[in-house]
């Protein structure tokens, strides 16, 4: 059994510890790579991981919880704690970390007026639930029982939200309750009124920045009073969104000297030592003045690759870390290749209207309803009705919409409207007959992970539609989660222009690290074997997804593309680098 202290420093078993730490999100890595990553952070010098816990992937319908596969955080701890680490938890409900809904589970937003991240005793018993099952899991692996977990965060950034306390008290005695007794700490941005905000008597506040180190521990001091000083995401990179005009890079030779002088100093959090992958629809959006979700790659310019690979950043941290530890040998056990499958021609296609009966069954409903009151959360919705008291669409707007709506009358595209073009009514000027088809598709991009527009995240179209001045009503709705893609018909008809899944297929010998490349095609998102890999958009900057082995199968391997745009080439191609801007 052990035993970690905060005085004047970290304390470790009696005898301080100065805690160099990289950030590994277990839920962005398949988990045959774990051990190849954490193996890699031990090299460079790290004697700490650090982890985010994404409650809504944990629990992905209220009261159904999931702790296999990728999700299995009990195996990740452990598996550092062979290794020799020891880990930094932050199970807090919101993580932001750039992902979905900065890790709310989107059920939340089916309940009329549910308020996030304050007290709020309907939010906090939904917490509260979560965390009679979460620290169960989490309690036994502390160093006090024999496990490797020595510090867990109350809440994240919270000073940037808001100054609730009596809501940062409720998380804090729900872990004591629940049985934590490492020191908590909570993470704030480095200035007197994040800080002011976000910070618990009794509880170690810590920074999160990527630079001016001297003088971010400087306001920190105000507030550690005699103990140590922290930088609990040293931001070494940054995320991409689309449409961004190129992939993030921080400074390195920055970087170098400002990891130098937060070890000269205090402790560390390297954020990212590896990014990983927003697979599915889990990645994140903001929303300043307009949205702006992120790519599926979460590379952050971080110490090693998306897909692990060690960089020039590394073996300069490797060399500064060097200083103030000695670096241990590692021997590399996970043998880990880059291959390129070649060209891949279209083999099957079908549109998406040819196929709704096979992946949804329609709902009936007077007026339009979001995903999330009809119990989804991600993916796509499309609201289906016909014109039968119209002759023309002068003017549309959609009300209560979030956050891209392509729009069709007989199947036909009429209007593409994107965030703020939904705030408006848009001129159709468009003659139809009577019993026109009129159909809506609606994609959920991402819920926006920071601010006060954590608040207005329902999908799909939440209010009505208007045409021509009045509500329109009678509505079939499909839900498409589009988590059973094995059950499309590619025998069915196919219309060009219009939204629809193209297959195809490889056959693989050796199983090996690939990216595919969708030049040539418009909007979408893709699957391999089943499994969703994620978002794809010409507009950039990412250009390749990326596909671990693991995922592949020795044999015949399936990949289907849903594409929304009706933008298409006749192939696809896997490449043995990533493309991301």
């Amino acid at each position: 059994m052990g035993k970690f202290e905060i005085r004047d420093t970290f304390y470790l078993n009696g005898e301080p510890y100065q805690i160099i730490s990289g950030a590994i999100h277990y839920f962005r890595t398949v988990p045959e790579y774990w051990q190849d990553r954490l193996e890699k952070l031990k090299a460079m010098g790290c004697n700490t991981v650090e982890t985010y816990i994404p409650w809504n992937m944990h629990e992905p319908r209220k009261g159904q919880f999931v702790f296999e596969g990728m999700l299995d955080v009990e195996r990740f701890i452990r598996m550092a704690q062979q290794l020799g680490l020891y880990v930094i938890i932050r199970p807090s409900p919101y993580i932001c970390a750039e992902w979905e809904f900065g890790g709310l589970p989107a059920w939340l937003l089916a309940e009329d007026g549910m308020k996030y991240r304050i007290s709020y005793p309907p939010f906090l018993k939904h917490v509260e639930e979560y965390y009679d099952v979460l620290m169960k899991k989490l309690v036994p692996l502390q160093v006090d029982h024999g496990g490797p977990i020595i510090v867990m965060q109350i809440e994240n950034e919270y000073g940037y939200y808001a100054n609730d306390k009596e809501y940062l008290g409720h998380l804090k005695k729900m872990m004591e309750d629940r049985g934590v007794v490492v020191p908590m700490i909570t993470s704030d941005g480095p200035f007197e009124e994040s800080l002011n905000a976000g910070c618990l008597p009794d509880v170690l506040p810590t920074g999160n920045f990527g630079s001016r180190t001297t003088e971010r521990f400087e306001v920190l001091k105000k507030y550690v009073k005699n103990g140590p000083l922290m930088c609990a995401e040293f931001w070494v990179g940054w995320f991409d969104h689309w449409g961004n005009g190129g992939h993030m890079t921080g400074n390195l030779e920055e970087s170098t000297a400002d990891l130098d002088k937060m070890l000269e100093l205090g402790h560390v959090n390297i954020y990212m030592f590896e990014g990983g992958t927003n697979f599915g629809f889990m990645n994140g959006s903001n929303y300043y003045d307009e949205l702006t979700p992120d790519v599926t790659s979460y590379d952050y310019d971080a110490v090693l690759t998306e897909d692990g690979q060690i960089t020039e950043k590394y073996r300069r941290y490797k060399e500064v870390v060097a200083k103030y530890r000695s670096i241990p040998e590692v021997t590399f056990t996970t043998e880990i290749k880059r291959k390129a499958y070649g060209t891949l021609q279209v083999e099957d296609k079908v549109s998406l209207s040819s196929v709704l009966t096979d992946i949804s069954a329609p709902q009936e409903s007077i007026y339009p309803v979001s995903m999330e009151r009809l119990g989804q959360y991600y993916g796509y919705i499309l609201y289906h009705s016909t014109l039968d008291t119209e002759t023309k669409v002068d003017e549309l707007r959609l009300w209560g919409a979030n956050d891209r709506a392509n729009i069709f009358v007989d199947h036909k595209p009429v209007a593409v409207l994107y965030d703020r073009q939904l705030l408006s009514p848009v001129k159709l000027d468009l003659p139809i007959e009577k019993g026109a088809d009129f159909d809506i598709l609606v994609e959920n991009m991402g819920r926006v992970n920071f601010g006060p527009h954590l608040e207005h995240q329902r999908k799909g179209i939440d209010q009505c539609v208007q045409i021509n001045g009045h509500m329109h009503n009678h509505w079939q709705i499909y839900t498409l989660p589009l988590d059973n893609v094995e059950k499309i018909d590619f025998s069915k008809e196919y219309k060009e222009g219009v939204p629809g899944f193209y297959r195809f297929s490889f056959d693989v010998e050796e199983k090996a690290d690939t990216f595919l490349d969708f030049e040539g095609w418009g909007k979408g998102c893709a699957f391999l074997n089943g499994f969703n890999l994620g978002r794809y958009w010409e507009i950039g900057p990412q250009k390749r997804l990326y596909i671990p082995a693991p995922l592949l199968k020795t044999g015949r391997n399936e990949i289907i593309l849903f594409e929304t745009d009706g933008k298409v080439s006749d192939h696809i191609s896997l490449k043995d680098e990533p493309d991301i801007g």
